[in-house]
């Protein structure tokens, strides 16, 4: 570990070395740092600035001052509030504040109207302000591992989101205003506390991967159906006792999880999925399979096992891509003849994950 008289005499050189050939980026990451140096105040022209890694509690006011910075990276300290003046730096296109103590936002956040990137998972917040609504320009929001119980409906203004990271949070609940974020092609919620999603959901056309996992969802919203560029469904560790018929429509889907659910049958839907690879339903209540099953072509693995399956449908053997077939944990006293179809590369295994 490096001393922290070391630190401050690393960055005092490399500031110093800055302001004489005018680079715009300066990287102070990892040097150990309790304070920033008085001689950064010098470099209003400074555009990125890391300050990753280091021992900050507080930040100075005059740090507003560098009203050039696009990216500013203050992950991994130990800092618990922010300056007013960080509300000036208007050019901010990029700000990482991960990993720190922060248990609130202040309202000025929503002043950095040019961020595309705001980064601030690892944080002990309880909410965010109403004012995050006014970062229109946002395209990537990460939030994951807070202590968040609620999302504000002014969430929904932020059009331009494609990734929307949530996961690791005590959330009960999500706004409709979810619906307003059409440009999202991944959203991530796993983790959570969630007992049902917003028919809103629906709207999410752009949505390539959507991540539900470790939640306590006893039902999907029937316009999950219209998600049709999903690819990636993970709804794992849930309370689901039924799937809605309108799965079926989700064509794109090359990963579906469903493990550790309360699932005892599925829709004859599950057949139009013709492009699924992946399909989990291990540690169910599942008694049979839909003959549809056999349309999944394209299966590479499928996981059935902590089932109460007594038999399996013919169709199993059209599973001609079928590399992994894990069934233990069941109740079969025999297997379909038409298993014989299936490569020889096929493994039969005791369960899945």
């Amino acid at each position: 570990m490096m001393e922290p008289e070391a630190g401050q005499a690393i960055a005092v050189t490399r500031i110093t070395k800055c302001l004489e050939d005018g680079s715009t980026s300066l990287d102070l990451s990892g040097l150990e740092l309790s304070t920033v140096p008085e001689s950064l105040a010098q470099l209003t022209y400074l555009k990125r600035l890391d300050l990753h890694g280091n021992q900050l509690t507080a930040l100075p006011e005059w740090l507003g001052n560098l009203t050039a910075l696009t990216e500013l990276d203050l992950e991994d300290n130990p800092l618990t509030a922010l300056p007013e003046s960080l509300g000036n730096l208007s050019a901010l296109t990029w700000l990482y504040l991960e990993d720190n103590q922060l248990t609130a936002l202040p309202e000025w956040l929503g002043n950095l109207t040019a961020l595309t990137e705001l980064h601030l998972g690892g944080n002990p917040l309880t909410a965010l302000p109403e004012s995050l609504g006014n970062l229109t320009a946002l395209t990537w929001l990460y939030l994951h591992g807070n202590q968040l119980t609620a999302l504000p409906e002014s969430l929904g203004n932020l059009s331009a989101l494609t990734c929307l990271y949530l996961g690791d949070n005590p959330l009960t609940a999500m706004p409709e205003s979810l619906g307003n974020l059409t440009a999202l092609t991944e959203l991530n919620l796993g983790d959570n506390q969630l007992t049902a999603m917003p028919e809103s959901l629906g709207n999410l056309i752009a949505l390539e991967s959507l991540h539900l996992g470790g939640n306590q969802l006893t039902a999907l919203p029937e316009s999950l159906g219209n998600l049709i560029a999903l690819e990636s469904l993970y709804l794992g560790g849930n309370q689901l006792t039924a799937l809605p018929e309108s799965l079926g429509n989700l064509i794109a889907l090359t990963t579906l999880v469903l493990g550790r659910n309360r699932l005892t049958a599925l829709p004859e839907s599950l057949g139009n999925l013709i492009a699924l690879e992946l399909l989990y339903l291990e540690d169910n209540q599942l008694t049979a399979l839909p003959e549809s099953v056999g349309n999944l072509t394209a299966l590479e693995s499928l996981h059935l096992g902590g089932n109460q399956l007594t038999a399996l449908p013919e169709s199993l053997g059209n599973l001609i891509a079928l590399e992994r077939l894990y069934l233990g944990g069941n109740q079969l006293t025999a297997l379909p003849d038409s298993l014989g179809n299936l490569t020889d590369a096929a493994r039969f295994g005791p369960n899945g994950r």
